[in-house]
């Protein structure tokens, strides 16, 4: 297709299929479907939070402490981090991207999940060479959603941000939707479910690596905690930092 001196992909899409607002739906340009005020009004995840699985706590905290979540866990990940609270417009925009096909709001969902590299022990951080790991899902799940969530939230994400991507783990046993178990179930239902990928065995990318593990949604941490482990136990990451959209 010829598009013209100054003229551009993105733009000829807006005038053939003029997007809107996703939550308002306010008229955009330039391929953005979220608004600036919608965008600003979502629920942020901000301190006091658990330094470990990204709970915000209501109050003023003294100083940092970890969360009922976690006071009897030990995560096999550094620690997790999520922008938004699972709520509102954000639990809509997830929830439309995920379980309605919406898949051109790849790009908004993986904006917001780069603020969560705002955090301190993150932009302090110049040095680590990281590199960004999707969250597999099982193939006959992915076949019936017809593509990743994580993985195109990842890729995006990698894009914006010029880091590498790998795809390292593969998910070797279909389980059950976490949504319908509690905590206690959620890990017995992952254990084992996933392993690394043929190529990452083969060539070992990620051994004394830094990792950005990426997924829509954290909730108990359980399949942010067995992906962790795998890439550390078996892949040899040094570490391995969750980011998500929501926090649960």
């Amino acid at each position: 297709m010829f598009f013209g001196v100054g003229s551009s992909p993105a733009r000829w899409l807006d005038f053939l299929f003029p997007p809107s607002c996703h939550l308002c739906r306010s008229p955009l340009q330039r391929g953005r479907y979220l608004c600036l005020p919608c965008r600003d009004s979502l629920p942020r995840v901000s301190s006091p939070l658990c330094l470990q699985c990204g709970f915000p706590f209501d109050g003023t905290q003294p100083d940092p402490t970890s969360c009922p979540n976690c006071e009897d866990r030990s995560f096999a990940f550094d620690f997790a981090r999520a922008t938004l609270l699972a709520r509102d417009g954000a639990r809509e925009l997830v929830h439309s991207f995920k379980y309605e096909r919406r898949l051109h709001l790849h790009h908004e969902l993986a904006s917001l999940v780069a603020e969560a590299l705002d955090d301190e022990r993150l932009s302090s951080d110049t040095n680590t060479e990281w590199t960004v790991v999707p969250v597999p899902l099982h193939w006959r799940r992915q076949q019936w959603r017809w593509f990743n969530q994580a993985r195109e939230i990842a890729k995006t994400l990698a894009d914006l941000r010029a880091l590498p991507i790998h795809d390292a783990l593969r998910r070797s046993r279909f389980t059950t939707q976490q949504t319908l178990l509690n905590r206690k179930q959620r890990l017995q239902n992952l254990h084992g479910a996933f392993q690394l990928t043929r190529r990452e065995k083969r060539h070992h990318f990620l051994r004394g690596k830094a990792v950005f593990l990426v997924d829509d949604v954290f909730t108990t941490g359980s399949t942010a905690h067995e992906c962790a482990r795998v890439l550390k136990e078996e892949a040899g990451a040094e570490k391995v930092v969750v980011l998500t959209a929501l926090r649960g």
